[in-house]
């Protein structure tokens, strides 16, 4: 069996890979500012936010985007891509979704070289696409041959761990408890992706109203150590 696909998984999944996860909070940084999150409710807060948003959100949309680069249905790629931004209801989170998501797919066009990256890259260039951060994942791991069952789960993971990075940055957990609440949510991340890889089109799109207004609210505080 090939190592390769796991190799992918753990490059892309590194903190220190610069796709630029470490500049945002998703929405953290807004609750704190409002003092709606504690030490003690974090994790309640990931849960929730990997289940009605980041599950039926990002992750149903890296599902579908791997199927479609798999089997190089472009226009495929580009329905998801453009369905995932319109879900984002605020700037913030659509500047954060497709920054993200086009320094990851520009990054790896070099890394990895492949042609599906390629041309997924080009569309982003073009402005013909998006380019948000789920779809430019599931394209990359399609074109890695990483299967999509352990592309959405490496993703959830990946979210979880820049949740947990932004709450040590923001002084709500120590490197301790950051380990015990990434282990927390592995239960709440097979679930939400297993959901995930049921879903169609039609059912893409999470809703996350507090993390939302939160989000607004964040954009025009006056100061701020994150983007979102």
């Amino acid at each position: 069996m090939s190592l390769s696909p796991l190799l992918v998984q753990l490059q892309l999944t590194d903190s220190a890979f610069p796709s630029g996860f470490y500049t945002l909070s998703h929405s953290l940084e807004g609750f704190a500012q409002a003092r709606a999150v504690t030490p003690d409710t974090l994790a309640d807060l990931l849960a929730d936010l990997l289940r009605h948003g980041v599950g039926p959100g990002d992750a149903t949309a890296l599902a579908l985007a791997h199927r479609a680069a798999s089997a190089a249905d472009w226009p495929r790629v580009r329905a998801v891509d453009e369905r995932l931004y319109a879900s984002k209801l605020n700037r913030g989170m659509r500047l954060a979704a497709t920054r993200t998501g086009r320094q990851l797919v520009d990054l790896a066009a070099e890394v990895f070289a492949r042609p599906g990256i390629g041309e997924y890259a080009a569309l982003v260039a073009r402005r013909e696409t998006p380019g948000t951060q789920a779809v430019a994942a599931g394209v990359v791991y399609a074109a890695t041959d990483v299967p999509v069952e352990q592309a959405v789960i490496a993703d959830l993971f990946a979210f979880c761990a820049s949740f947990a990075g932004a709450a040590l940055r923001l002084r709500l957990t120590d490197h301790r408890r950051a380990q015990v609440l990434l282990r927390g949510a592995a239960e709440v991340i097979e679930e939400v992706g297993r959901a995930a890889l049921r879903r169609d089109l039609a059912d893409l799109g999470g809703h996350t109203f507090a993390a939302d207004v939160m989000s607004g609210r964040h954009e025009r505080a006056e100061a701020r150590l994150f983007a979102t």
